[in-house]
């Protein structure tokens, strides 16, 4: 359901007139103007082409320069205001967007980005009615009405006019996911106007929409978080914690959550979050963010968070929704400079120290992360979270030793360990398993399952350890298949099952599941190299060298892409391959999402049952239609390749196998092809 929601909502925000920025800030990066050579420029096009030489090489703030540049000397040219209006917002410049936002009022392309900005500036200064105006769009989507819509309402209760913003907001029809944001947005005018009964009954009916809290969950828990906050700032504190358990019944692990329950807990002053029609205009905008971020809208959660900001500029929801984006698009020291801005006494001020230290790891400050994070576990030694960050730290530096002995500490502060314990004890039990001190690593995920039974990355880490190490072959691969059933569109999970196959020596079972591993990863060289193994292991040695290629192109680690160049030029070894506990351990075990260098593994030989001798990789190209004698044949034209062949003439490049087993003296070299040569094509497919 929730998935059906962001696919909808991304649907409706209509990426063709944002193509060209999109890719801008994907490859954004932090640099200054004053470290910054910026080349000398006498033309216009050369400022254009020089921006856009500087978006390739992933240096933005000077693309931002080079089409102010470019603006001086093309002053009116809509298109290169429109990329310094969406590039300047997304940078936090929200005063510096100004200027184009009025040149592009009037140009409906760009009404939703340059209207939404005036009136974010109007509302700063409490101008309710010019807000409203500028939020009167020619051209609107779905997702521009609702964004619209919800903002004007707020300007009509800032107007006085609370019954008919009421009105405004119960009117509002549209697309099923609507309701979630408007039900949400009801409840906290009428909050905010003192209709306190009324209030009440409006978040304990969005608490219990079970199809809300699927459809967007960040802002579903925002409301439970919204609704706790105002019971517990009139005095109600029972009801304020029995709202967020209501709503953990759906969603659970939120930091903020737990940070307001330890507020309200300890009798701690807590203030409603949402207190003015202003901040209910940056709640919509930071609501509408969090949902494209689950959905992949990058560039726009960027435009509206600093809309959000230039509203609410001391909203610490906001900084750290924007240092968690930064530090997803790999932009540390601008992750650490919106933690920065949160200020000390804040309920996030410790998540941030936290993440500060991780993000000085992230920039090789290992000394200084580490001084950090130590500094974080002596202001509170009971805090797990901080153990964790600071075993991360070593972990990273593959200093498993001072990682475990960090997890160990954070053990003994532990009297009863509860199932949101479970991550110390894995983390704990990796650090073991990299010391290869398997005797202590192996009770910690066992301790990890017990907490947290089918925890699908300790099911899977657990079961590619035993597998790795020749012993509970069975029950390990049970494991990874239980991991993979539990999260069947994990590309790196389901990579553990066709690598476990493939040491066991089952290398077309590994070829089948690593084929699905790829397609849900393409982009991971390690897992195109697993594949390319797989393949030259039961003979299909054309498509071994596709994905060892392919592997290569994908900027593998040093030590991944020696050996991928290694098999480029001479394959796999001939000889038959090894039985498990005498194989080379594969470089890298991808584990959710991380991959870490893993050192050769010692075991005991065992011989393998029959069932499960190891294949040899003189096995031929198997193909589906293998035995199959095609009645058409086909003149190959100059530049071709047997892809382009298989999609002009069979519909699908995938089929240039077929093509090679009715043409058995392409094999030996798929390569040599000629113009004028004559080859056989394979059945249509019916």
């Amino acid at each position: 359901m929730r998935k059906r929601f962001n696919s909808g909502l991304l649907a409706t925000v209509g990426f063709a007139g944002f193509l060209a920025f999109a890719p801008q800030l994907a490859m954004a990066k932090e640099s200054g103007a004053d470290d910054r050579d910026l080349i000398a420029i006498s033309s216009f096009s050369g400022a254009f082409l020089a921006a856009r030489a500087a978006e390739a090489d992933n240096d933005f703030e000077s693309a931002i320069d080079y089409y102010e540049r470019a603006l001086a000397f093309q002053p009116d040219n809509q298109a290169i205001q429109q990329s310094l209006l969406l590039a300047l917002v997304a940078e936090g410049r929200f005063d510096d967007a100004l200027p184009h936002a009025r040149a592009l009022k009037s140009v409906p392309e760009m009404e939703r980005f340059s209207r939404l900005g005036l009136a974010v500036d109007a509302l700063r200064g409490e101008n309710y009615a010019q807000a409203e105006n500028w939020l009167k769009l020619v051209l609107e989507s779905d997702l521009d009405r609702l964004i619209t819509s919800i903002m004007s309402a707020w300007t009509e209760l800032g107007q006085g006019q609370t019954d008919q913003a009421l009105t405004s907001l119960e009117e509002l029809d549209g697309p099923d996911w609507y309701r979630l944001f408007r039900s949400y947005h009801r409840a906290l005018m009428l909050a905010q106007s003192g209709q306190n009964a009324e209030a009440e009954k409006a978040f304990d009916a969005l608490l219990g929409d079970v199809t809300a809290a699927s459809a967007g969950p960040d802002t579903y828990m925002r409301a439970a978080e919204a609704y706790a906050s105002w019971l517990a700032e009139r005095g109600e504190k029972d009801k304020a914690l029995a709202a967020l358990e209501n709503g953990e019944k759906y969603i659970t692990g939120r930091a903020a959550t737990t940070i307001l329950r330890e507020k309200i807990e300890a009798g701690d002053a807590v203030t409603f979050p949402v207190p003015d029609p202003r901040a209910g205009a940056a709640e919509i905008l930071l609501n509408i963010a969090t949902a494209l971020n689950r959905g992949g809208g990058e560039p726009f959660v960027k435009l509206y968070l600093n809309y959000a900001l230039a509203l609410s500029p001391d909203n610490d929801d906001i900084l750290v929704q924007l240092a968690s984006l930064a530090e997803q698009q790999s932009e540390p020291e601008k992750a650490i400079s919106f933690y920065d801005r949160i200020k000390p006494g804040s309920p996030w001020r410790r998540l941030a120290e936290l993440q500060t230290g991780l993000n000085l790891a992230d920039l090789d400050r290992h000394e200084e992360a580490e001084t950090y994070l130590n500094a974080a576990i002596e202001k509170d030694p009971d805090d797990i979270r901080a153990y964790l960050s600071l075993g991360r730290v070593y972990a990273v530096q593959k200093d498993y030793r001072s990682a475990a002995g960090v997890y160990d500490r954070a053990v003994e502060r532990i009297a009863e360990p509860e199932r949101e314990h479970w991550s110390l004890f894995y983390q704990r039990g990796i650090a073991y398993e990299r010391l290869k001190e398997w005797e202590k690593a192996e009770p910690n995920f066992f301790k990890a399952l017990e907490l947290y039974p089918d925890q699908p990355q300790v099911l899977n880490y657990l079961g590619y350890s035993w597998v790795d190490m020749n012993m509970k072959l069975e029950e390990g691969l049970e494991l990874i298949g239980r991991a993979v059933e539990l999260r069947p569109n994990d590309g790196y999970i389901v990579d553990s099952l066709g690598w476990a196959h493939y040491r066991l020596g089952r290398y077309e079972e590994a070829a089948k599941e690593l084929e699905r591993a790829v397609s849900l990863r393409p982009e991971d060289p390690v897992l195109n190299d697993h594949l390319g193994d797989a393949y030259w292991r039961t003979g299909r040695k054309l498509e071994a060298t596709y994905q060892w290629s392919h592997a290569r192109d994908l900027d593998p680690e040093p030590e991944l892409l020696a050996e991928v160049e290694k098999k480029l030029k001479e394959g796999l070894p001939d000889e038959e391959p090894k039985k498990l506990a005498e194989a080379s351990t594969p470089e890298k075990v991808i584990v959710d999402g991380t991959a870490t260098p893993e050192e050769p593994t010692s075991g005991k030989t065992a011989e393998p049952e029959a069932s499960e001798e190891p294949k040899t990789e003189t096995k031929a190209v198997e193909t589906p239609e293998k035995a199959a004698t095609g009645d058409a044949f086909y003149t190959i034209k100059d530049g071709e390749t047997l892809w382009s062949i298989a999609v002009d003439q069979l519909g699908d490049g995938e089929r240039f196998r077929d093509i090679l087993a009715v043409n058995p003296d392409l094999q030996r070299n798929p390569d040599l092809l000629r113009a004028g040569q004559e080859i056989r094509l394979p059945p249509q497919k019916q």
